[in-house]
């Protein structure tokens, strides 16, 4: 037998779209975590509703690392269409437990692999009666296959159970009975043959919890006072605004009159959706919409008049690959650009870069706030790493700091002024005054356009105008600057630094392990936002090479930089690129700032 792996690897499920594989994968995930080891579930699904073909990625990491690995030690195979490619993927020494009718010779035969075969299909038809539930309990037997060979208990599988399916507790006895099947059969015909083995550790995981981003962001929303949502259905935001719903309903539903204190729309389209935002915005309500890359085209031209119009909004866009003709369920942070520049003419938003859970939550907080205080629309771009997958995270603080509702006059305000124009920028901030409808006081209204206006809000097309209101939104961008969330800079006095964002993030943590072990060590700034701060141009200066780590073709950030940052900084930087729509693991990152750091060593010798 091999060297034991404890703590330390990948299980891969294999089935098709449809199958109800999620709870059992969920199940498995819970269990592993219930002994407190570190864990970190990936799933990567397809673009239809069934019948095609569906990965579950379980990470096991005694470390903590919750990125991706592309290493697949433990395979579990129950779809016969992707049968020969799934085996191939799996690292020499692995283990793949499958359905025995498969083949395992022929073409597909590898000698440097562990193999169990398991009847599912007979076990399933033999013990399951209910033909309809057949197909969703056929996986559980493989999480009793599993926890047999890796040491997890029954007790355990049950709480896992009892956990997934709190909503159902009559479903926990059926579910746990199809794991018992297989439990029954691993221990009496399967020999371990492997060296991968779970122990229960302590400390690890101690007072974390799972969520998912999609819902951490939407109780960053009901926290952040957001009373309106407005949205069109598009994977993979959907379940923000759904959970928007969800928490609307219970907070935001006055428990004496049962009065719903929130106003939530689904929109004909993502552009009525915007509109309506802007609108409850004007109004004074705290406002938001999530969609993904192809709603944001949609809204291109309200986020434009919301721009120049200065009403504040809120926009999530979950990023995916491409549009639906695309790989819609796959990840990518394909719209940074995007959304930076969103409209037409020239306009600089602000956006937010969260790369966990808790960012998650706390950026929906932020981005109201902001919204508020620039009165302009802001970003928050998650994606879909972060938004649909469960990550562990500590418990959620409750929120304690007021909102910040920036630059409003109320009729108390406006008796101590003679006069004040809407887009006048008394304190050389470029963020004027505005008020709110209905604000009791005659100086209190006003009338403008998005773009055409003076400092007074009134028609305006002269030149000198427009170019005194684009040279006051640049000073309100410049502003931004010290108000977003800050870099996070991990740094040692190194000669080579590393700049990312978002989910990055996790693949850089351990890929600045791999590298410190083959003696490569590498400072690392991870940017939060947009406008850039000053950290950002000063880390760069401080380092002699900047690799900048994203997840996109282009190089999206990379060229940001290059058109905002002084010239005498640009040759410092070095654009390192993933994107073939699967989450980045640590060695996209490693092996290229390999391959540059030693070369220059190369070279001298």
């Amino acid at each position: 037998m091999q060297h034991r792996a404890v703590n330390d690897f990948t299980i891969r499920v294999a089935t098709v779209n449809g199958s109800g594989s999620q709870s059992s994968n969920l199940v498995l995930t819970n269990a592993i975590f219930r002994l407190g080891i570190p864990v970190a579930p990936k799933n990567v699904f397809p673009s239809n509703i069934e019948g095609l073909p569906t990965w579950f990625d379980v990470r096991v990491s005694a470390k903590g690392y919750q990125c991706r690995t592309r290493e697949v030690d433990i395979l579990v195979a129950l779809n016969a269409a992707t049968w020969r490619t799934d085996i191939a993927s799996i690292k020499p020494g692995g283990v793949v437990i499958h359905e025995a009718a498969y083949p395992v010779a022929g073409e597909t035969l590898r000698d440097d692999i562990t193999y169990y075969a398991v009847p599912f299909n007979e076990l399933a038809k033999a013990h399951i009666e209910s033909g309809a539930l057949r197909k969703y309990l056929l996986n559980m037997i493989y999480v009793g296959v599993v926890a047999t060979l890796l040491d997890i208990d029954a007790p355990t599988i049950e709480a896992a159970i009892g956990t997934q399916f709190r909503s159902k507790p009559a479903a926990v006895a059926t579910n746990m009975q199809a794991v018992v099947l297989g439990m029954d059969y691993a221990r009496e015909h399967l020999t371990k043959r492997d060296p991968y083995r779970l122990e229960p550790m302590s400390g690890k995981t101690d007072g974390t919890l799972f969520m998912d981003g999609n819902r951490a962001a939407a109780l960053g929303c009901v926290m952040g006072g957001c009373t309106v949502a407005a949205w069109y259905p598009i994977t993979p935001s959907s379940s923000l605004c759904e959970s928007f719903i969800a928490l609307a309903d219970r907070y935001r539903t006055d428990p004496a009159t049962g009065e719903r204190r929130a106003a939530i729309i689904q929109a004909e389209d993502e552009l009525a959706a915007i509109g309506m935002v802007l609108g409850a915005t004007w109004a004074g309500a705290r406002a938001m919409t999530s969609t993904s890359g192809p709603g944001i085209s949609l809204m291109a031209e309200y986020v434009g008049y919301g721009y120049y119009a200065e009403l504040p909004a809120v926009i999530f866009d979950v990023q995916r690959a491409g549009p639906s003709t695309g790989l819609p369920t796959r990840t990518m942070q394909g719209d940074v650009a995007f959304a930076y520049t969103l409209s037409h003419g020239d306009t600089k938003h602000i956006v937010l870069l969260p790369a966990t859970v808790r960012e998650a939550y706390d950026c929906a907080m932020d981005a109201f706030d902001l919204a508020d205080r620039f009165q302009t629309p802001v970003f928050v771009l998650s994606d879909l790493d972060l938004g649909m997958n469960a990550w562990m995270t500590q418990p959620l603080p409750y929120p304690e700091k007021p909102f910040d509702r920036g630059k409003v006059l109320g009729a108390e305000d406006l008796n101590k002024v003679q006069s004040w124009g809407r887009y006048r920028d008394i304190d050389h901030d470029g963020i004027a005054y505005r008020t709110l409808p209905g604000t009791n006081h005659p100086n209190a209204g006003f009338f403008t356009r998005g773009t055409g206006h003076d400092e007074e809000a009134r028609y305006s097309e002269l030149p000198d105008v427009w170019l005194r209101n684009l040279d006051r939104l640049v000073r309100k961008h410049d502003t931004a600057r010290t108000y977003v969330p800050a870099p996070v800079v991990e740094e040692s006095g190194q000669s080579a630094g590393i700049i990312a964002y978002g989910t990055t993030h996790h693949a850089v943590l351990e890929a600045r392990d791999i590298l410190h072990e083959k003696g490569i060590d590498v400072d690392y700034l991870r940017l939060r936002a947009l406008p850039f701060s000053a950290e950002l141009a000063s880390f760069i200066a401080r380092h002699e090479r900047v690799y900048v780590i994203e997840q996109n073709r282009d190089g999206q950030l990379y060229g940001i930089l290059r058109q905002e940052l002084p010239t005498h900084l640009l040759a410092k930087l070095h654009s390192v690129r993933h994107y073939n729509g699967v989450p980045i693991d640590a060695y996209a990152v490693v092996d290229p700032l390999l391959a540059a750091e030693r070369a220059p060593a190369v070279a001298a010798e």
